[in-house]
């Protein structure tokens, strides 16, 4: 039999025979590897191990360090435990993704009433599919008897989502006797699904944990974050009460004609989680004197924190805001990162002492000339922007450290209130298939970062990586201390954003390190109809990814009137 070999990152995989999976080349290079090998990409295509080897090429594989391979164990989990659920409760029994938490999975389980003891058969069953090495196999097969079986077995959700699709065929996977589709591959055999626990979470729900990609060795405690749960559970339950739970939904109110009006559904929930957290606000105004706004990249804190001063005004309260990026002390003094670059998202990249030194100068009622970061230069400058805060009026202070207690320990808690902004919560494609957070800042920034910057979405994906350590060192191990969190995501906005995020993924060249994962953005991108930017509001956060919003506008009339 003709033998040929794979190029991997340490040199050449020879000797391997035709239709080989990749699990027995996997094999062949283990020791290599300080984690277990989850998946690979296989000639540009992300897959699953249990992908033959049809010709000779490239081969790039992912342990459970890197986040890819976190995605694709967190994914066959969820599997996982629908199989168990099924073979414990009967067919009708459904396990719903719901969210991702911390280092777990939110799951709510439908046709059975379940409690701690319940969970604990479900993750008893879980481990038992574990020891039996089942294979999980990935198959393609027709798209429309895939929808018949979808359909004949109740997951209509599904069902509804796949008809949009164009393709011929479809790849799903089977474990045990139970088939299902989901966006991405999954582990080639239950055996190496070794690390999981099920705690109960009530009202017929339980958390699936699972190891971060910093550990892939042991399982985190669980810690519970209240504030988070209930923002991820309210934009759930108005998903159902408007109509709109999922993208296979929104398909249809586009198919209809009706896309502007899911639109307004979906802006309108966007203000009113400002207005409420201005009324929490105004019912403390004798004592609060800033509020403190902080997110991830590209969760919108720009249009929110405009919207923040506007909703004030409508009060009556008259706002000054402070950006923290002014804040960064000269380049020259810039803390690096270990591969030496300027690292513009450690708190030391501040100069925190005079933050604190003008903060506590403006409240007690001096006029304070603010700085001003050349970004050119690298240096601050003091030109002519002073501030004075008179009786009534409050501060809105917005930067990626604004709600990390270290930059404002010396001022009074009652006198702050912190919001933690994110696109938490999008829509589910499905009942078993999460839009993950991530996923909507990064294809916003791709959009963003072309218009505004004129850098590629090849670069935008590449320093990707560095986007998330800084928002998981700097912005989500404070997000339990802040008085509210917005959810800035708009169920409706991939079906706007995929006009623009398309044609600029479809650039990225197959060779390319970051093309597999262009791919997958693509095809998700496929799942939504599209909607005409025409009907985005200007006032929208969307605006501040796609262009044409007022707020910029508004922002230097302010600055000018001032």
């Amino acid at each position: 039999m003709k033998k040929i070999k794979l190029k991997y990152k340490n040199g050449y995989i020879e000797d391997i025979e035709l239709d080989t999976p990749l699990y027995e080349v996997a094999k062949l290079i283990k020791k290599e590897y300080k984690y277990k090998i989850v998946g690979a990409k296989y000639n540009s295509s992300l897959v699953s191990l249990n992908a033959p080897v049809v010709s000779s090429g490239e081969v790039e594989f992912y342990d459970m360090s890197t986040p890819l391979g976190n995605r694709i164990y967190s994914r066959s989990l969820e599997f996982l435990a629908n199989v168990a659920a099924r073979r414990l409760f009967g067919e009708n029994t459904d396990i719903i993704i719901n969210y991702s938490i911390d280092n777990g999975i939110h799951c709510e389980i439908i046709g059975k009433q379940i409690n701690s003891i319940s969970v604990k058969k479900i993750e008893e069953e879980m481990q038992n599919l574990v020891d039996q090495k089942l294979p999980i196999e990935s198959i393609v097969v027709d798209r429309i008897e895939a929808l018949k079986y979808l359909k004949k077995t109740g997951q209509v959700d599904k069902s509804d989502l796949i008809r949009y699709l164009t393709d011929d065929t479809i790849m799903v996977n089977r474990l045990d006797d139970m088939y299902d589709y989901f966006y991405g591959p999954l582990v080639h055999n239950t055996e190496v699904l070794t690390k999981f626990s099920l705690i109960s979470s009530g009202d017929n729900t339980f958390i699936i944990l699972f190891p971060t990609k910093e550990n892939p060795n042991r399982i985190k405690d669980y810690v519970e974050h209240p504030l988070t749960n209930k923002t991820y559970k309210d934009f759930s339950r108005w998903g159902e009460a408007v109509g709109i739970p999922t993208v296979s939904v929104l398909n249809k109110v586009i198919a209809l004609g009706m896309g502007e009006a899911a639109v307004r559904f979906f802006e309108a929930h966007y203000n009113e989680e400002i207005s409420e957290v201005i009324e929490s606000v105004c019912a403390k105004k004798d004592k609060i004197k800033m509020i403190l706004l902080a997110g991830p990249s590209s969760s919108g804190k720009t249009t929110t924190s405009m919207k923040i001063g506007l909703y004030l005004r409508v009060k009556g309260i008259v706002f000054k805001k402070i950006s923290l990026d002014d804040f960064f002390v000269d380049r020259i003094k810039c803390p690096k990162d270990e591969d030496g670059n300027y690292d513009y998202s450690d708190i030391e990249s501040l100069d925190v002492k005079l933050f604190q030194k003008q903060l506590k100068e403006i409240l007690d009622g001096k006029e304070v000339l603010m700085p001003t970061y050349n970004f050119v230069t690298g240096k601050q400058e003091f030109n002519d922007n002073y501030i004075k805060l008179n009786e009534g009026e409050m501060l809105v202070i917005e930067g990626i450290h604004a709600i990390n207690e270290k930059l404002t320990s010396n001022i009074p808690k009652e006198a702050k209130f912190k919001i933690f902004q994110s696109p938490l919560a999008g829509l589910k494609f499905d009942n078993h298939n999460r839009l993950h957070a991530t996923d909507i800042r990064k294809l916003r920034r791709i959009v963003r970062d072309s218009m505004v910057r004129g850098i590629s979405a090849e670069e935008t994906l590449s320093m990707w990586p560095n986007v998330d350590k800084e928002t998981e060192k700097n912005i989500y191990p404070f997000q339990d201390s802040v008085n509210a969190i917005i959810n800035s995501s708009l169920g409706y906005e991939l079906s706007v954003l995929k006009i623009y995020a398309e044609p600029l993924l479809f650039e990225i060249d197959v060779d390319s390190p970051i093309y597999p994962e262009a791919k997958r953005l693509i095809n998700l991108l496929r799942s939504f109809l599209t909607i005409s930017s025409e009907m985005v509001p200007k006032d929208s956060i969307l605006r501040e990814f796609i262009g044409g919003g007022i707020f910029k506008e508004y922002h230097i009339r302010e600055e000018k009137r001032k």
